[in-house]
């Protein structure tokens, strides 16, 4: 007999191996039709799986996370069941599951256009109506490479290539369609019927710039049509806070072709950016961190000792001069630890903080480039804690305490916490290991937060802990980090005096709270849909006359304002105030001040805050205490 046990600890009983679906149709008739898939002893399997021994499972449905995933992967297969009926010659190559979609990437002989999109979703959604079984066929390799042969999928025969261990792989039948892949997959083309196919991208073979073009396809699928709906919202949402458009309308910077992975910062956005960095400045003087600055570049011997000449290299902008190869820093860390070392340390002097707003370089491929959200040159407020391991608790949780502040004063107060622990590749001992990753959980524990734990995912030289933002539309950014290093001081030769006059490696504490400033922007942006608080604003407040009988009342009042130290367009165009309005509103300004005769004659402004709203007239020195508030409390 084989014994079930399903998640709620009831057993059920059957006298020979059985499958997933038939466990679920003993279930009822209800559940057998909503399966997906199922997990058995923790491994997810196909629900035409045969279950041979005693096992726990857990029925997957499209309600399930795991369902979703499926249901994804299996609409990419549809579309190369579809593409290969519209296009016979195109040549398949992967299908992966990414953040809320899939994607399918192809070989063809022209590019396909957003007519071909369109034939294609229609053809897909004609192949579900027919209602075929989808049927899992394990396959010896030898079978499978004469299967692809016989088709001319020459991507798929360089992908069986590269799994030389694997005898025998799942071939995934969509009728006369085939497809390799490890599954599972639904059952039934029923599962696939809420989806939607959403751009057309390039893409390179294996990801390398060096190799040949393909074609991508993206989509998504969900398990009904209220997600699509809602995920189409979202998707609209977020093209109109895009950071790239809102860049150009607010004229906040330009990535230039003669500088590709670069930003251009303009007055405003740079205006941006010292805020971000000021505000930065003041966390570090506030928390004991003493801000240092090294150069740009280092010979390749440092690099070496670290690793990265030999692991990272393809990612590292690389020179010569005078015979020596040199590298511009990727990250500062090394750096930092040469400060360490750079005089004799006590154990008196830990925890030492260094911060500093570091350039860095790295050599991101064109294709991965996105606006400002991914360069090639960014800084990091980057920020390094030299300490002993007993000090490893104190510093997380004091850290964590800084982090809540900056995100909520930025306007991010729905944050998810990470606990990546240790890899089976590592360095240092299991005690050692141990101490680390229980001072990062306890860190986060006394913080008063929920965290999760992602096994296995911690660096090779340490545990960390990854904070997650999630936006004003609900999208999820990883921001901050703090990792715990035991490799790299020693790596460096960095030491100091223990209280027996010994020597010892300073434990390393990488942190940063926004990470690359670039990208945090880009972020904010977004976030407010270009509507940044008035701490942030490059433009604070407009002053605008209605005629030039109020011209220089106006330009002393923004005199005065800017003398506060507020951030002041005036605007004395001789323009409708209709028009002068409107266009300063479309800059997302937090206030539009407006002077007639009338407010001349009391000394007075018309405010109208963002999203036109009219505050009626005021004092200046009223306005300048409302600002002023607004400023203070981070509105």
């Amino acid at each position: 007999m084989i014994q079930i046990t399903l998640p709620d600890n009831s057993q059920r009983e059957f006298p020979g191996p059985v499958s997933v679906a038939d466990v679920a149709k003993s279930i009822g008739p209800g559940l057998a039709k909503m399966t997906v898939a199922g997990k058995v002893d923790g491994r997810l399997v196909d629900a035409s799986d045969i279950i041979d021994h005693s096992a726990k499972l857990q029925i997957i449905t499209p309600k399930d996370d795991e369902g979703l995933e499926i249901i994804r992967h299996s609409t990419a297969h549809l579309v190369g069941h579809a593409v290969k009926q519209l296009y016979p010659t195109a040549k398949m190559v992967i299908g992966p599951v990414i953040d809320e979609g899939f994607y399918y990437d192809i070989s063809y002989e022209r590019p396909f256009t957003p007519e071909d999109m369109e034939a294609i979703e229609k053809r897909m959604r004609e192949l579900i109506a027919q209602d075929y079984d989808v049927v899992k066929k394990m396959t010896p390799r030898d079978e499978v490479i004469d299967v692809f042969k016989s088709r001319g999928e020459d991507y798929k025969l360089r992908l069986v290539e590269d799994m030389p261990d694997e005898q025998a792989m799942g071939l995934y039948y969509h009728q006369e369609y085939v497809d390799m892949c490890r599954g599972p997959h639904v059952p039934n083309t029923r599962f696939l019927k809420v989806f939607k196919l959403t751009k057309l991208a390039g893409a390179y073979w294996r990801g390398d710039a060096k190799n040949e073009q393909l074609q991508r396809i993206y989509g998504t699928a969900w398990a009904d049509k209220k997600q699509l709906d809602d995920y189409i919202k979202r998707i609209e949402e977020a093209e109109k806070r895009d950071h790239r458009r809102l860049g150009k309308e607010l004229d906040l910077f330009h990535i230039d072709e003669a500088a590709p992975g670069l930003v251009f910062w303009h007055p405003k956005g740079w205006s941006i950016w010292q805020q971000v960095e000021q505000y930065m400045r003041k966390i570090y003087r506030e928390t004991g961190y003493q801000e240092v600055k090294g150069p740009q570049i280092l010979d390749r011997s440092l690099w070496e000792k670290t690793g990265h000449w030999q692991n990272y290299r393809e990612n590292m902008f690389t020179t010569e001069s005078e015979k020596r190869d040199y590298a511009l820093k990727p990250m500062n860390c090394p750096g930092h630890v040469l400060i360490f070392k750079s005089d004799l340390r006590s154990y008196r002097d830990l925890p030492l903080r260094y911060g500093e707003f570091g350039q860095c370089h790295r050599n991101e491929p064109s294709g991965g480039l996105h606006g400002i959200m991914r360069v090639r040159g960014f800084t990091q407020d980057d920020g390094h804690v030299f300490c002993t391991e007993d000090q490893i608790l104190e510093e997380c949780v004091a850290y964590t305490a800084q982090l809540l502040k900056v995100y909520a004063d930025f306007g991010f107060t729905d944050i998810l916490y990470k606990v990546a622990t240790r890899p089976d590749n590592r360095i240092g001992s299991d005690e050692l290991w141990d101490k680390a990753e229980n001072a990062l959980m306890e860190a986060l524990r006394r913080s008063g937060v929920e965290f999760v734990i992602s096994p296995g995912e911690g660096a090779f030289y340490g545990p960390k802990i990854e904070y997650t933002l999630r936006d004003a539309i609900g999208r999820h950014w990883q921001c901050g980090t703090m990792q715990v290093d035991f490799n790299m001081a020693e790596r460096l030769g960095a030491e100091y005096v223990t209280e027996s006059s010994g020597r010892a490696h300073p434990v390393m504490l990488h942190r940063a709270i926004v990470g690359s400033l670039e990208r945090f922007i880009g972020m904010l942006i977004e976030h407010h849909a270009g509507a940044l608080p008035a701490w942030l604003a490059p433009v604070q407040v407009a002053v605008l006359n209605i005629s030039e009988n109020q011209a220089d009342y106006a330009g002393e009042v923004a005199k005065t304002l800017q003398n506060q130290g507020l951030r002041v367009a005036l605007d004395l165009h001789n323009e409708k105030i209709t028009y002068k309005i409107r266009k300063h509103s479309l800059q997302k300004l937090p206030y539009i001040l407006v002077v007639g005769d009338k407010e001349k004659e009391a000394g007075a402004v018309a405010v109208r805050a963002r999203g036109n709203l009219d505050l009626g007239a005021m004092s200046v020195e009223a306005f300048s205490q409302k600002i002023a508030h607004d400023i203070q409390h981070k509105l």
